[in-house]
């Protein structure tokens, strides 16, 4: 072969070399981004189950606490109503009218207070997966600038 010949052959085999290797290497970034993906998706989903799993618990914690609430409420106001009957006078009716109005009014502010502090709870739980996602997420975007 002459020595042109052996040349163009060993520059093709360079740029065919060069060629399969880069081939190669954008197929391995390629993979390995959707391996990444598929991870920071999962991830997500993960996020996503907890989330709902914590937004769950924390409506039954507040279903159960107004239903308690209800009923403590209930038994109170009979209570009451009997204690009336009792009365033997107008002045009596008015004074134990409003001490059950005082102490129902009462027991309302705390219990709003009370789920007011569940509620939040509730809420910081609910979001907290999420909120570590998504911080995950800008870190990880950040890491490609």
């Amino acid at each position: 072969m002459s020595e042109a010949a052996e040349t163009i052959k060993t520059t093709v085999d360079k740029f065919t070399t060069a060629g399969n290797q880069a081939f190669k290497d954008s197929v391995e970034k390629t993979l390995a981004g959707l391996n990444e993906a598929n991870t920071l998706a999962k991830g997500n989903v993960e996020a996503v189950v907890e989330s709902l799993t914590a937004a769950t618990k924390g409506a039954e914690t507040v279903g159960a606490q107004a239903v308690a609430f209800s009923k403590k409420n209930w038994e109170e106001a009979v209570s009451a109503a009997k204690t009336l009957q009792g009365a033997k006078s107008i002045q009596e009716v008015i004074e134990l009218q409003s001490k059950y109005a005082k102490s129902s009014m009462e027991a309302y502010v705390s219990e709003m207070n009370l789920l007011t502090e569940t509620l939040s709870a509730s809420f910081k739980d609910t979001f907290k997966p999420i909120n570590a996602r998504m911080t995950a997420a800008v870190e990880k975007f950040q890491s490609y600038r």
